[in-house]
């Protein structure tokens, strides 16, 4: 459907019209006397024709007005409504990128990979089935950086996160300051869709804020927290003398994940593998989604130049016109 920003711009179409009610400038030319029958007859022909030339230069100018007009008034086409996803949430994922996510007590096809590459996996694949939701990325390690807004662009948030490489945002973890970013985020969204889940190895040891008051905020905000403490119990290494089994994730804070979940209205996982994490996923993946008001938009698409274009060409005809008129009379 054709729509203008201005409409009202088309009431100045007469304006050209009060050139009529401005005085004329007295003639000046000379009289001529022509003694010939035929020479007046010839001279009455160039006039027929002059007033020809008047009215097509006349039309012309009232199109180039008109269509100079047309486009100062902005039109532009409005396409049919468009519905956009009715149903979600506002979730944010904390991802902890720290040094400890290089530890390589995963196992995928039977080949040994770190933290970070097994996250990667099965958070991507989360990502991508979360059709109706608004998804974000947050990346911490001693500091918490917002990687990707709330957005309905779930592959960039799945290339972001596949492009997330460790010490980046460095060695230490600081998951206070990654919650309180979130909430930041997530505050001025709809209640009752805020929604966190935040993934890490290990315990808070650096940042300004602490889990427990970075959760106090979540609370007041209405932002739901899910944790999940990722990292094998279990891991067999190479010694001087011999191999040995122990803990690689014996740094684990999980009493402080359960405490931030709990006051949160969230939930605690523990996820000591792929197929662990796999069975989170399906857990957070069974959430009720939350019903909003629908929401529509129409596209556009300007339409401005078009008339623009008209007037210029016209303006160039007539120009050009004019030009050889001239030479021709000098001819």
């Amino acid at each position: 459907m054709l729509e203008f920003d201005w409409p009202w711009l088309f009431f100045l179409l007469p304006l050209p019209l009060l050139a009529l009610f401005l005085p004329e400038e007295p003639s000046r030319e000379t009289a001529l006397r022509v003694p010939f029958f035929g020479r007046l007859r010839k001279l009455e022909e160039q006039r027929t024709v002059g007033t020809e030339r008047r009215w097509l230069t006349a039309l012309a100018l009232w199109l180039i007005w008109g269509a100079t007009l047309t486009g100062a008034s902005h039109p532009q086409w409005v396409g049919e409504p468009i519905a956009m996803p009715s149903s979600g949430r506002d979730l944010l994922l904390a991802v902890d990128i720290s040094g400890s996510m290089e530890i390589e007590d995963m196992q995928y096809q039977g080949q040994p990979i770190n933290r970070l590459q097994a996250v990667k996996a099965v958070v991507g694949e989360f990502v991508r089935e979360r059709k109706s939701d608004r998804l974000g990325l947050v990346l911490f390690g001693t500091r918490a950086y917002l990687q990707a807004p709330l957005t309905y662009d779930r592959q960039t948030v799945y290339t972001l996160l596949q492009e997330a490489q460790i010490g980046f945002a460095g060695e230490k973890t600081a998951i206070g300051d990654a919650i309180g970013l979130s909430v930041k985020r997530l505050r001025n969204r709809p209640e009752a869709s805020r929604v966190l889940i935040l993934l890490t190895d290990g315990a808070n040891n650096a940042g300004e804020l602490t889990p427990q008051r970075a959760a106090y905020l979540a609370e007041q905000n209405d932002v739901t927290i899910y944790t999940i403490g990722f990292g094998a119990e279990r891991m067999t290494t190479q010694t001087i003398f011999g191999q040995r089994q122990v803990n690689p994730s014996r740094d684990l804070d999980e009493e402080t994940l359960r405490e931030v979940a709990a006051q949160t209205g969230g939930r605690y996982f523990r996820a000591r593998s792929l197929e662990e994490l796999h069975q989170v996923q399906e857990t957070l993946n069974r959430l009720e989604p939350i019903e909003f008001e629908e929401e529509t938009y129409r596209p556009t698409q300007s339409l401005t130049h078009w008339p623009l274009a008209f007037a210029f060409l016209l303006s160039v005809l007539m120009a050009g016109d004019r030009w050889l008129s001239n030479r021709g009379g000098t001819a």
